[in-house]
């Protein structure tokens, strides 16, 4: 496995957010200043490392295994991948919400709901059901969460920068608000297609 190869993939060439569209929720919803961006990116990225990690080790060693040895064969409890994923995500971003209400209360409040929403946020269950899906081993998993994860941020931190710059220009009033947050959003999305030759 080209570890470059694949952590650069995973920030620009299919960044999770702008070429995968996943994620969009807190991508739309966090970016409006870069201090509640650059709060967000930090506990997506924390989650998304923890989250690809633990699920490559529950993928390898509980989601399959044979027990030849008393008669009963291979046994595949891929079924429960989603639900499993989900418990450990929902478990990381607890204790992600206890650690930044007590170091930083401001910016707890600042992120509001789109905290505890990294739960159900499909970037980084995208990210772990990708590293099963593909069959990658633990390093490789996690390093692919982390290098996701720092793509999110790139990607947020890139549009929050622009959404404030747009909140000073002079933007016609059918555009203003949300309108002009989409535009953006597709410019920046065509603007990393260009990354596609790299890997």
């Amino acid at each position: 496995m080209d570890y470059l190869e694949l952590t650069i993939g995973a920030v620009l060439v299919n960044n999770i957010v702008l070429s995968k569209f996943l994620g969009i929720c807190p991508f739309l919803g966090v970016s409006k200043r870069l201090g509640t961006a650059m709060g967000m990116s930090g506990a997506v990225i924390f989650v998304m490392t923890l989250a690809s990690f633990a699920t490559a080790l529950v993928s390898k060693y509980l989601l399959q295994f044979d027990l030849d040895c008393i008669g009963l064969g291979h046994i595949d409890l891929g079924f429960l991948q989603v639900l499993l994923y989900i418990l450990i995500i929902a478990g990381l971003v607890q204790l992600i919400e206890i650690v930044m209400q007590k170091l930083s209360a401001k910016l707890y409040q600042a992120l509001g709901i789109y905290l505890p929403l990294i739960t159900t946020n499909c970037a980084v269950l995208g990210s772990a059901t990708m590293n099963a899906n593909v069959g990658r081993g633990v390093l490789a998993s996690t390093l692919f969460g982390l290098f996701s994860g720092i793509g999110f941020a790139l990607a947020l931190l890139l549009f929050a920068s622009l959404r404030e710059r747009l909140e000073l220009a002079d933007t016609p009033p059918a555009f203003q608000g949300i309108p002009i947050a989409l535009v953006t959003a597709g410019i920046l999305a065509m603007a990393f297609v260009g990354f596609s030759g790299l890997c």
